[in-house]
């Protein structure tokens, strides 16, 4: 069997095993041995199969011509694949650390290794079928993240969540009866410049644009973002983090595949939706860069922040420019550490001192330097400061957008690029100065602030990791980017 089948079976056997099994485990600790060692060897295998890059194709099943879930690498599944492995499984020996007071430890490590398995298998499908399969059956695995705590908020954002991604598979779903419709491989299996056979009937490009704003909803683009800033908060924070810098990226993914796999971007550039999405892009950057002044709650503030910073992916995707679609996966990259650390400083917040405001955490960084200097370190890659993870990424997007005759588009996306560089600034920093200078008033030693302390290097070290990451990409975002 090919390593790269072993990789997406094996955490969704070992996820099996543990929903059967789990609770004969004596320990939490029992259980984070388990957790680990399928986080380890399914990164080992992943690893592997990058570096062999298999050019074979893999057939799982065949219901009939047009039915087969087939794997196959390809360069930009070797990219999605190595940044996913790799952050994914940092995270998880994060939560770690943060599960320990945590109920149903069991259930949350069940689903954190089958969502492994499930995201691997996006990454090397080799057909619409199959993608659209597991992307299915990662906003089923995903929906129990969310509602881990099951309290009464937990549920609703749940509920939400699932009725958005629901919406969203079934705009794909529409899309992918006409694709099966007019493709000249029945099988619907990805290749460069598309399968769409030329001269489609209109309802095609009705298609294009129900698949691209289906997948962006796991994306977060406006006008189907509410569930992001729902979500997020309520679920446990390595689910947090997971959701905002992995999952979110599977819609991304999804959208490139359609767009460069699917029909083509010639296909995509010649018609109206390019325009439509253009601007529900632009509108998304702009919207999820100023909520996040009038929000409070950490985490919160973070999601809102997400919707902003994935759009900018969305963005140079469908700026239909080599460039710009450069930036656009060195900030998958840049994002998916930055806005991880992010949110596992929000966790080991909440953890260590229960504050979940961000006028609570004046003073924050007098007792916990290093995890708020990593905070500092991402926030000023997420702004775009030279020479840390966003700045690359931004550049790219910024001088294809320019170098492009597309219209108005050319010069207004990167204007709204940049102010929403200075919006990141002002609701990311203003929590750095106030936790390193929080004036003459601040008595360190008083209250429940003297208990406050560094988090222990299980949850520190992972932080660390990916702010070093994020520092790299913005220093060689070069070697970042295989496709």
């Amino acid at each position: 069997m090919n390593v790269l089948l072993f990789a997406i079976t094996i955490p969704i056997l070992m996820s099996a095993i543990l929903f059967i099994f789990g609770k004969k485990i004596p320990s939490f600790k029992g259980v984070c041995v388990y957790a680990g060692i399928g986080l380890v060897v399914t990164l080992i295998l992943a690893g592997l199969s990058i570096i062999s890059f298999p050019k074979e194709s893999i057939s799982v099943i065949s219901l009939n011509d047009v039915i087969t879930l087939s794997f196959k690498m390809d360069e930009l599944g070797r990219f999605f694949a190595a940044l996913i492995s790799i952050v994914w499984t940092v995270i998880g020996f994060y939560s770690f650390e943060y599960m320990k007071e945590e109920e149903h430890q069991v259930r949350f490590y069940g689903f954190y290794l089958l969502l492994f398995g499930v995201l691997l298998a996006l990454c090397f499908a080799e057909n619409l079928v199959t993608y659209y399969a597991f992307f299915e059956m990662l906003t089923l695995g995903s929906f129990a993240l969310v509602l881990h705590d099951r309290t009464h908020e937990a549920l609703m954002a749940g509920l939400k969540y699932m009725f958005y991604s629901f919406a969203g598979a079934y705009m794909v779903l529409f899309g992918i009866y006409f694709v099966a419709k007019y493709a000249t491989d029945s099988t619907m299996t990805f290749i460069q410049g598309g399968f769409i056979a030329e001269g489609g009937p209109k309802v095609l490009t009705v298609a294009l644009l129900l698949m691209i704003v289906g997948f962006s909803v796991k994306a977060g683009m406006f006008p189907m973002q509410a569930w992001l800033p729902t979500a997020h908060p309520v679920a446990p924070s390595p689910a947090s983090a997971a959701l905002s810098g992995i999952i979110v990226k599977a819609g991304a993914l999804g959208v490139i595949r359609v767009i460069y796999y699917v029909f083509g971007p010639e296909y995509f550039g010649g018609t109206w939706v390019r325009n439509v999405v253009l601007i529900l892009s632009l509108i998304t950057i702009l919207m999820g860069s100023a909520l996040p002044f009038r929000e409070q709650i950490l985490k919160k503030r973070l999601a809102y922040s997400t919707v902003s910073q994935v759009s900018y992916i969305l963005f140079g995707i469908f700026m239909i420019n080599p460039v710009s679609f450069k930036g656009s996966l060195i900030h998958v990259a840049a994002h998916a550490c930055i806005k991880s650390t992010l949110f596992m400083v929000a966790g080991a917040i909440i953890h260590i001192t229960g504050c979940k405001r961000v006028d609570e955490l004046k003073g924050i960084g007098r007792k916990m330097p290093v995890m708020m200097w990593c905070y500092t370190i991402v926030s000023l890659g997420l702004i775009g400061i030279p020479p840390f993870g966003g700045f690359a990424s931004k550049w790219y997007l910024c001088s294809g957008a320019l170098g492009t005759d597309y219209g108005v588009f050319a010069w207004l996306g990167p204007v709204i690029l940049m102010v929403s560089a200075l919006l990141t600034a002002g609701y990311l920093l203003p929590i750095t100065i106030n936790a390193f200078f929080p004036g003459k008033d601040f008595n360190e030693n008083e209250g429940k602030i003297a208990a406050w302390k560094e988090p222990n290097l299980l949850m520190l070290v992972p932080m660390i990791i990916l702010t070093i990451l994020s520092v790299l990409i913005g220093m060689f975002p070069e070697v970042m980017v295989w496709a």
